[in-house]
């Protein structure tokens, strides 16, 4: 794979707006988390709530398109200068030449769920409601394309909880074969009653905050976020997207294979398009959402593939689990990584499951990074990896 500058990235999530906010939150060991405050119906557990979305001021122009997802996305995009970014390149390559490649697993679903829950008598949507922009999986690729102003290809990724790693692929892929010189990547998902009750329902959501590979682990926190990243063919940067390995377990709807098959494949098929060995990996970003077979099997496929003086974590600590955003998340995480030298720990865990090497630390350190490695692991079996270097490797 020939290396991909990575000119701008940002993200918004409970631990804050913002890279600053993210990178003091995982330098200090901050969580995010909160009791559940978001739904009317009791649910007992913890969220990662983006408190700034409450006072986001709406445009006027992008009406039809109004609900939380979009208004989560509208926010992250006013983060480290991510808008002008894309504007630059908009002008540099032309509009029509900047793919828009994005990842949500619920889109703005929660909008759907309150137009059914304020049915007119006649069963018609509420007359506020009535917004067909808002009620399809493509509402958030459609809103992004009209507030950055893009005509290239525009693509909605939805793989559960790999999502927004996979438009990492996605869009090296249109470069590669010449239909685009940039891509915009994204991934956008928020709380709402559907994903909440539902993961209740499965007997996932921990009543206290999420503990990714402690020994007493008793489920996720769900958490809402927006993420974005630049991607250019030819560009000076700090920092390069190298790699990137896809599977599918095909293995059950919402459980692992039980030797990690899959997430195997996807590592070594990113290791060997970045044309590196697992050695040359500083830092790894865990899937680690704190359920009990998930972290076990992630667990098993790290230790017997990677060395001990690598350092691996979760960060689901600091955002909880934010699905279809949780992939461009934690690949800021590695950038942020490789911009400032920190390796975050595994926050809120207190005592590591036995099958966790030397490989995972409790708290975070400062240590040079070079090579960070992002895993995203998404029901029925969709797994995707991507690294991330500081220098370009090939």
């Amino acid at each position: 794979m020939k290396p991909l500058a990575v000119t701008a990235f940002t993200s918004t999530t409970a631990a804050g707006a913002g890279n600053t906010a993210l990178q003091a939150a995982l330098e200090a060991g901050v969580s995010g988390l909160r009791y559940n405050d978001f739904t009317t119906t009791p649910l007992d557990g913890h969220i990662g709530r983006v408190t700034e979305l409450d006072s986001v001021a709406w445009p006027e122009a992008f009406a039809e398109y109004d609900c939380r997802n979009n208004r989560l996305a509208w926010l992250g995009l006013q983060q480290d200068g991510f808008l002008e970014a894309v504007n630059a390149a908009s002008t540099r390559y032309g509009a029509a030449r900047v793919a828009l490649v994005v990842g949500t697993s619920t889109a703005s679903i929660g909008a759907t769920e309150e137009a059914y829950s304020r049915l007119e008598p006649e069963g018609l949507f509420p007359l506020d409601l009535r917004r067909p922009a808002v009620h399809t999986p493509h509402s958030l690729g459609h809103f992004l394309a009209v507030a950055l102003g893009l005509g290239g290809p525009c693509v909605t990724v939805a793989t559960a909880c790999s999502s927004s790693a996979k438009v990492f692929a996605q869009a090296e892929r249109l470069i590669r074969l010449g239909i685009v010189d940039a891509a915009v990547v994204a991934g956008v998902d928020t709380l709402c009653g559907s994903v909440l009750f539902g993961f209740n329902s499965l007997e996932l959501i921990s009543p206290e905050p999420c503990r990714p590979f402690d020994t007493a682990r008793s489920g996720i926190s769900l958490g809402e976020a927006a993420g974005y990243a630049l991607l250019e063919r030819e560009a000076s940067a700090d920092a390069w997207f190298v790699g990137h390995g896809e599977s599918s377990d095909a293995h059950h709807m919402s459980s692992p294979h039980p030797e990690g098959l899959g997430a195997r494949i996807a590592l070594e098929a990113a290791l060997e398009r970045a044309g590196l060995p697992p050695a040359a990996v500083d830092y790894i970003n865990l899937h680690g959402t704190a359920s009990v077979k998930n972290d076990e099997v992630e667990a098993a496929v790290i230790s017997s593939m990677f060395l001990a003086d690598v350092a691996v974590s979760s960060t689901k600590g600091w955002t909880g689990h934010t699905l279809g955003a949780a992939g461009i998340v934690e690949a800021v995480v590695c950038l942020l990584a490789l911009r400032h030298g920190f390796r975050p720990g595994n926050l809120l865990a207190r005592e590591l499951d036995p099958l966790c090497g030397p490989q995972w630390k409790l708290t975070g350190e400062a240590a040079p990074v070079r090579v960070a490695l992002t895993e995203s692991f998404g029901f029925g079996g969709n797994n995707c990896v991507l690294l991330f270097s500081a220098e370009r490797t090939q």
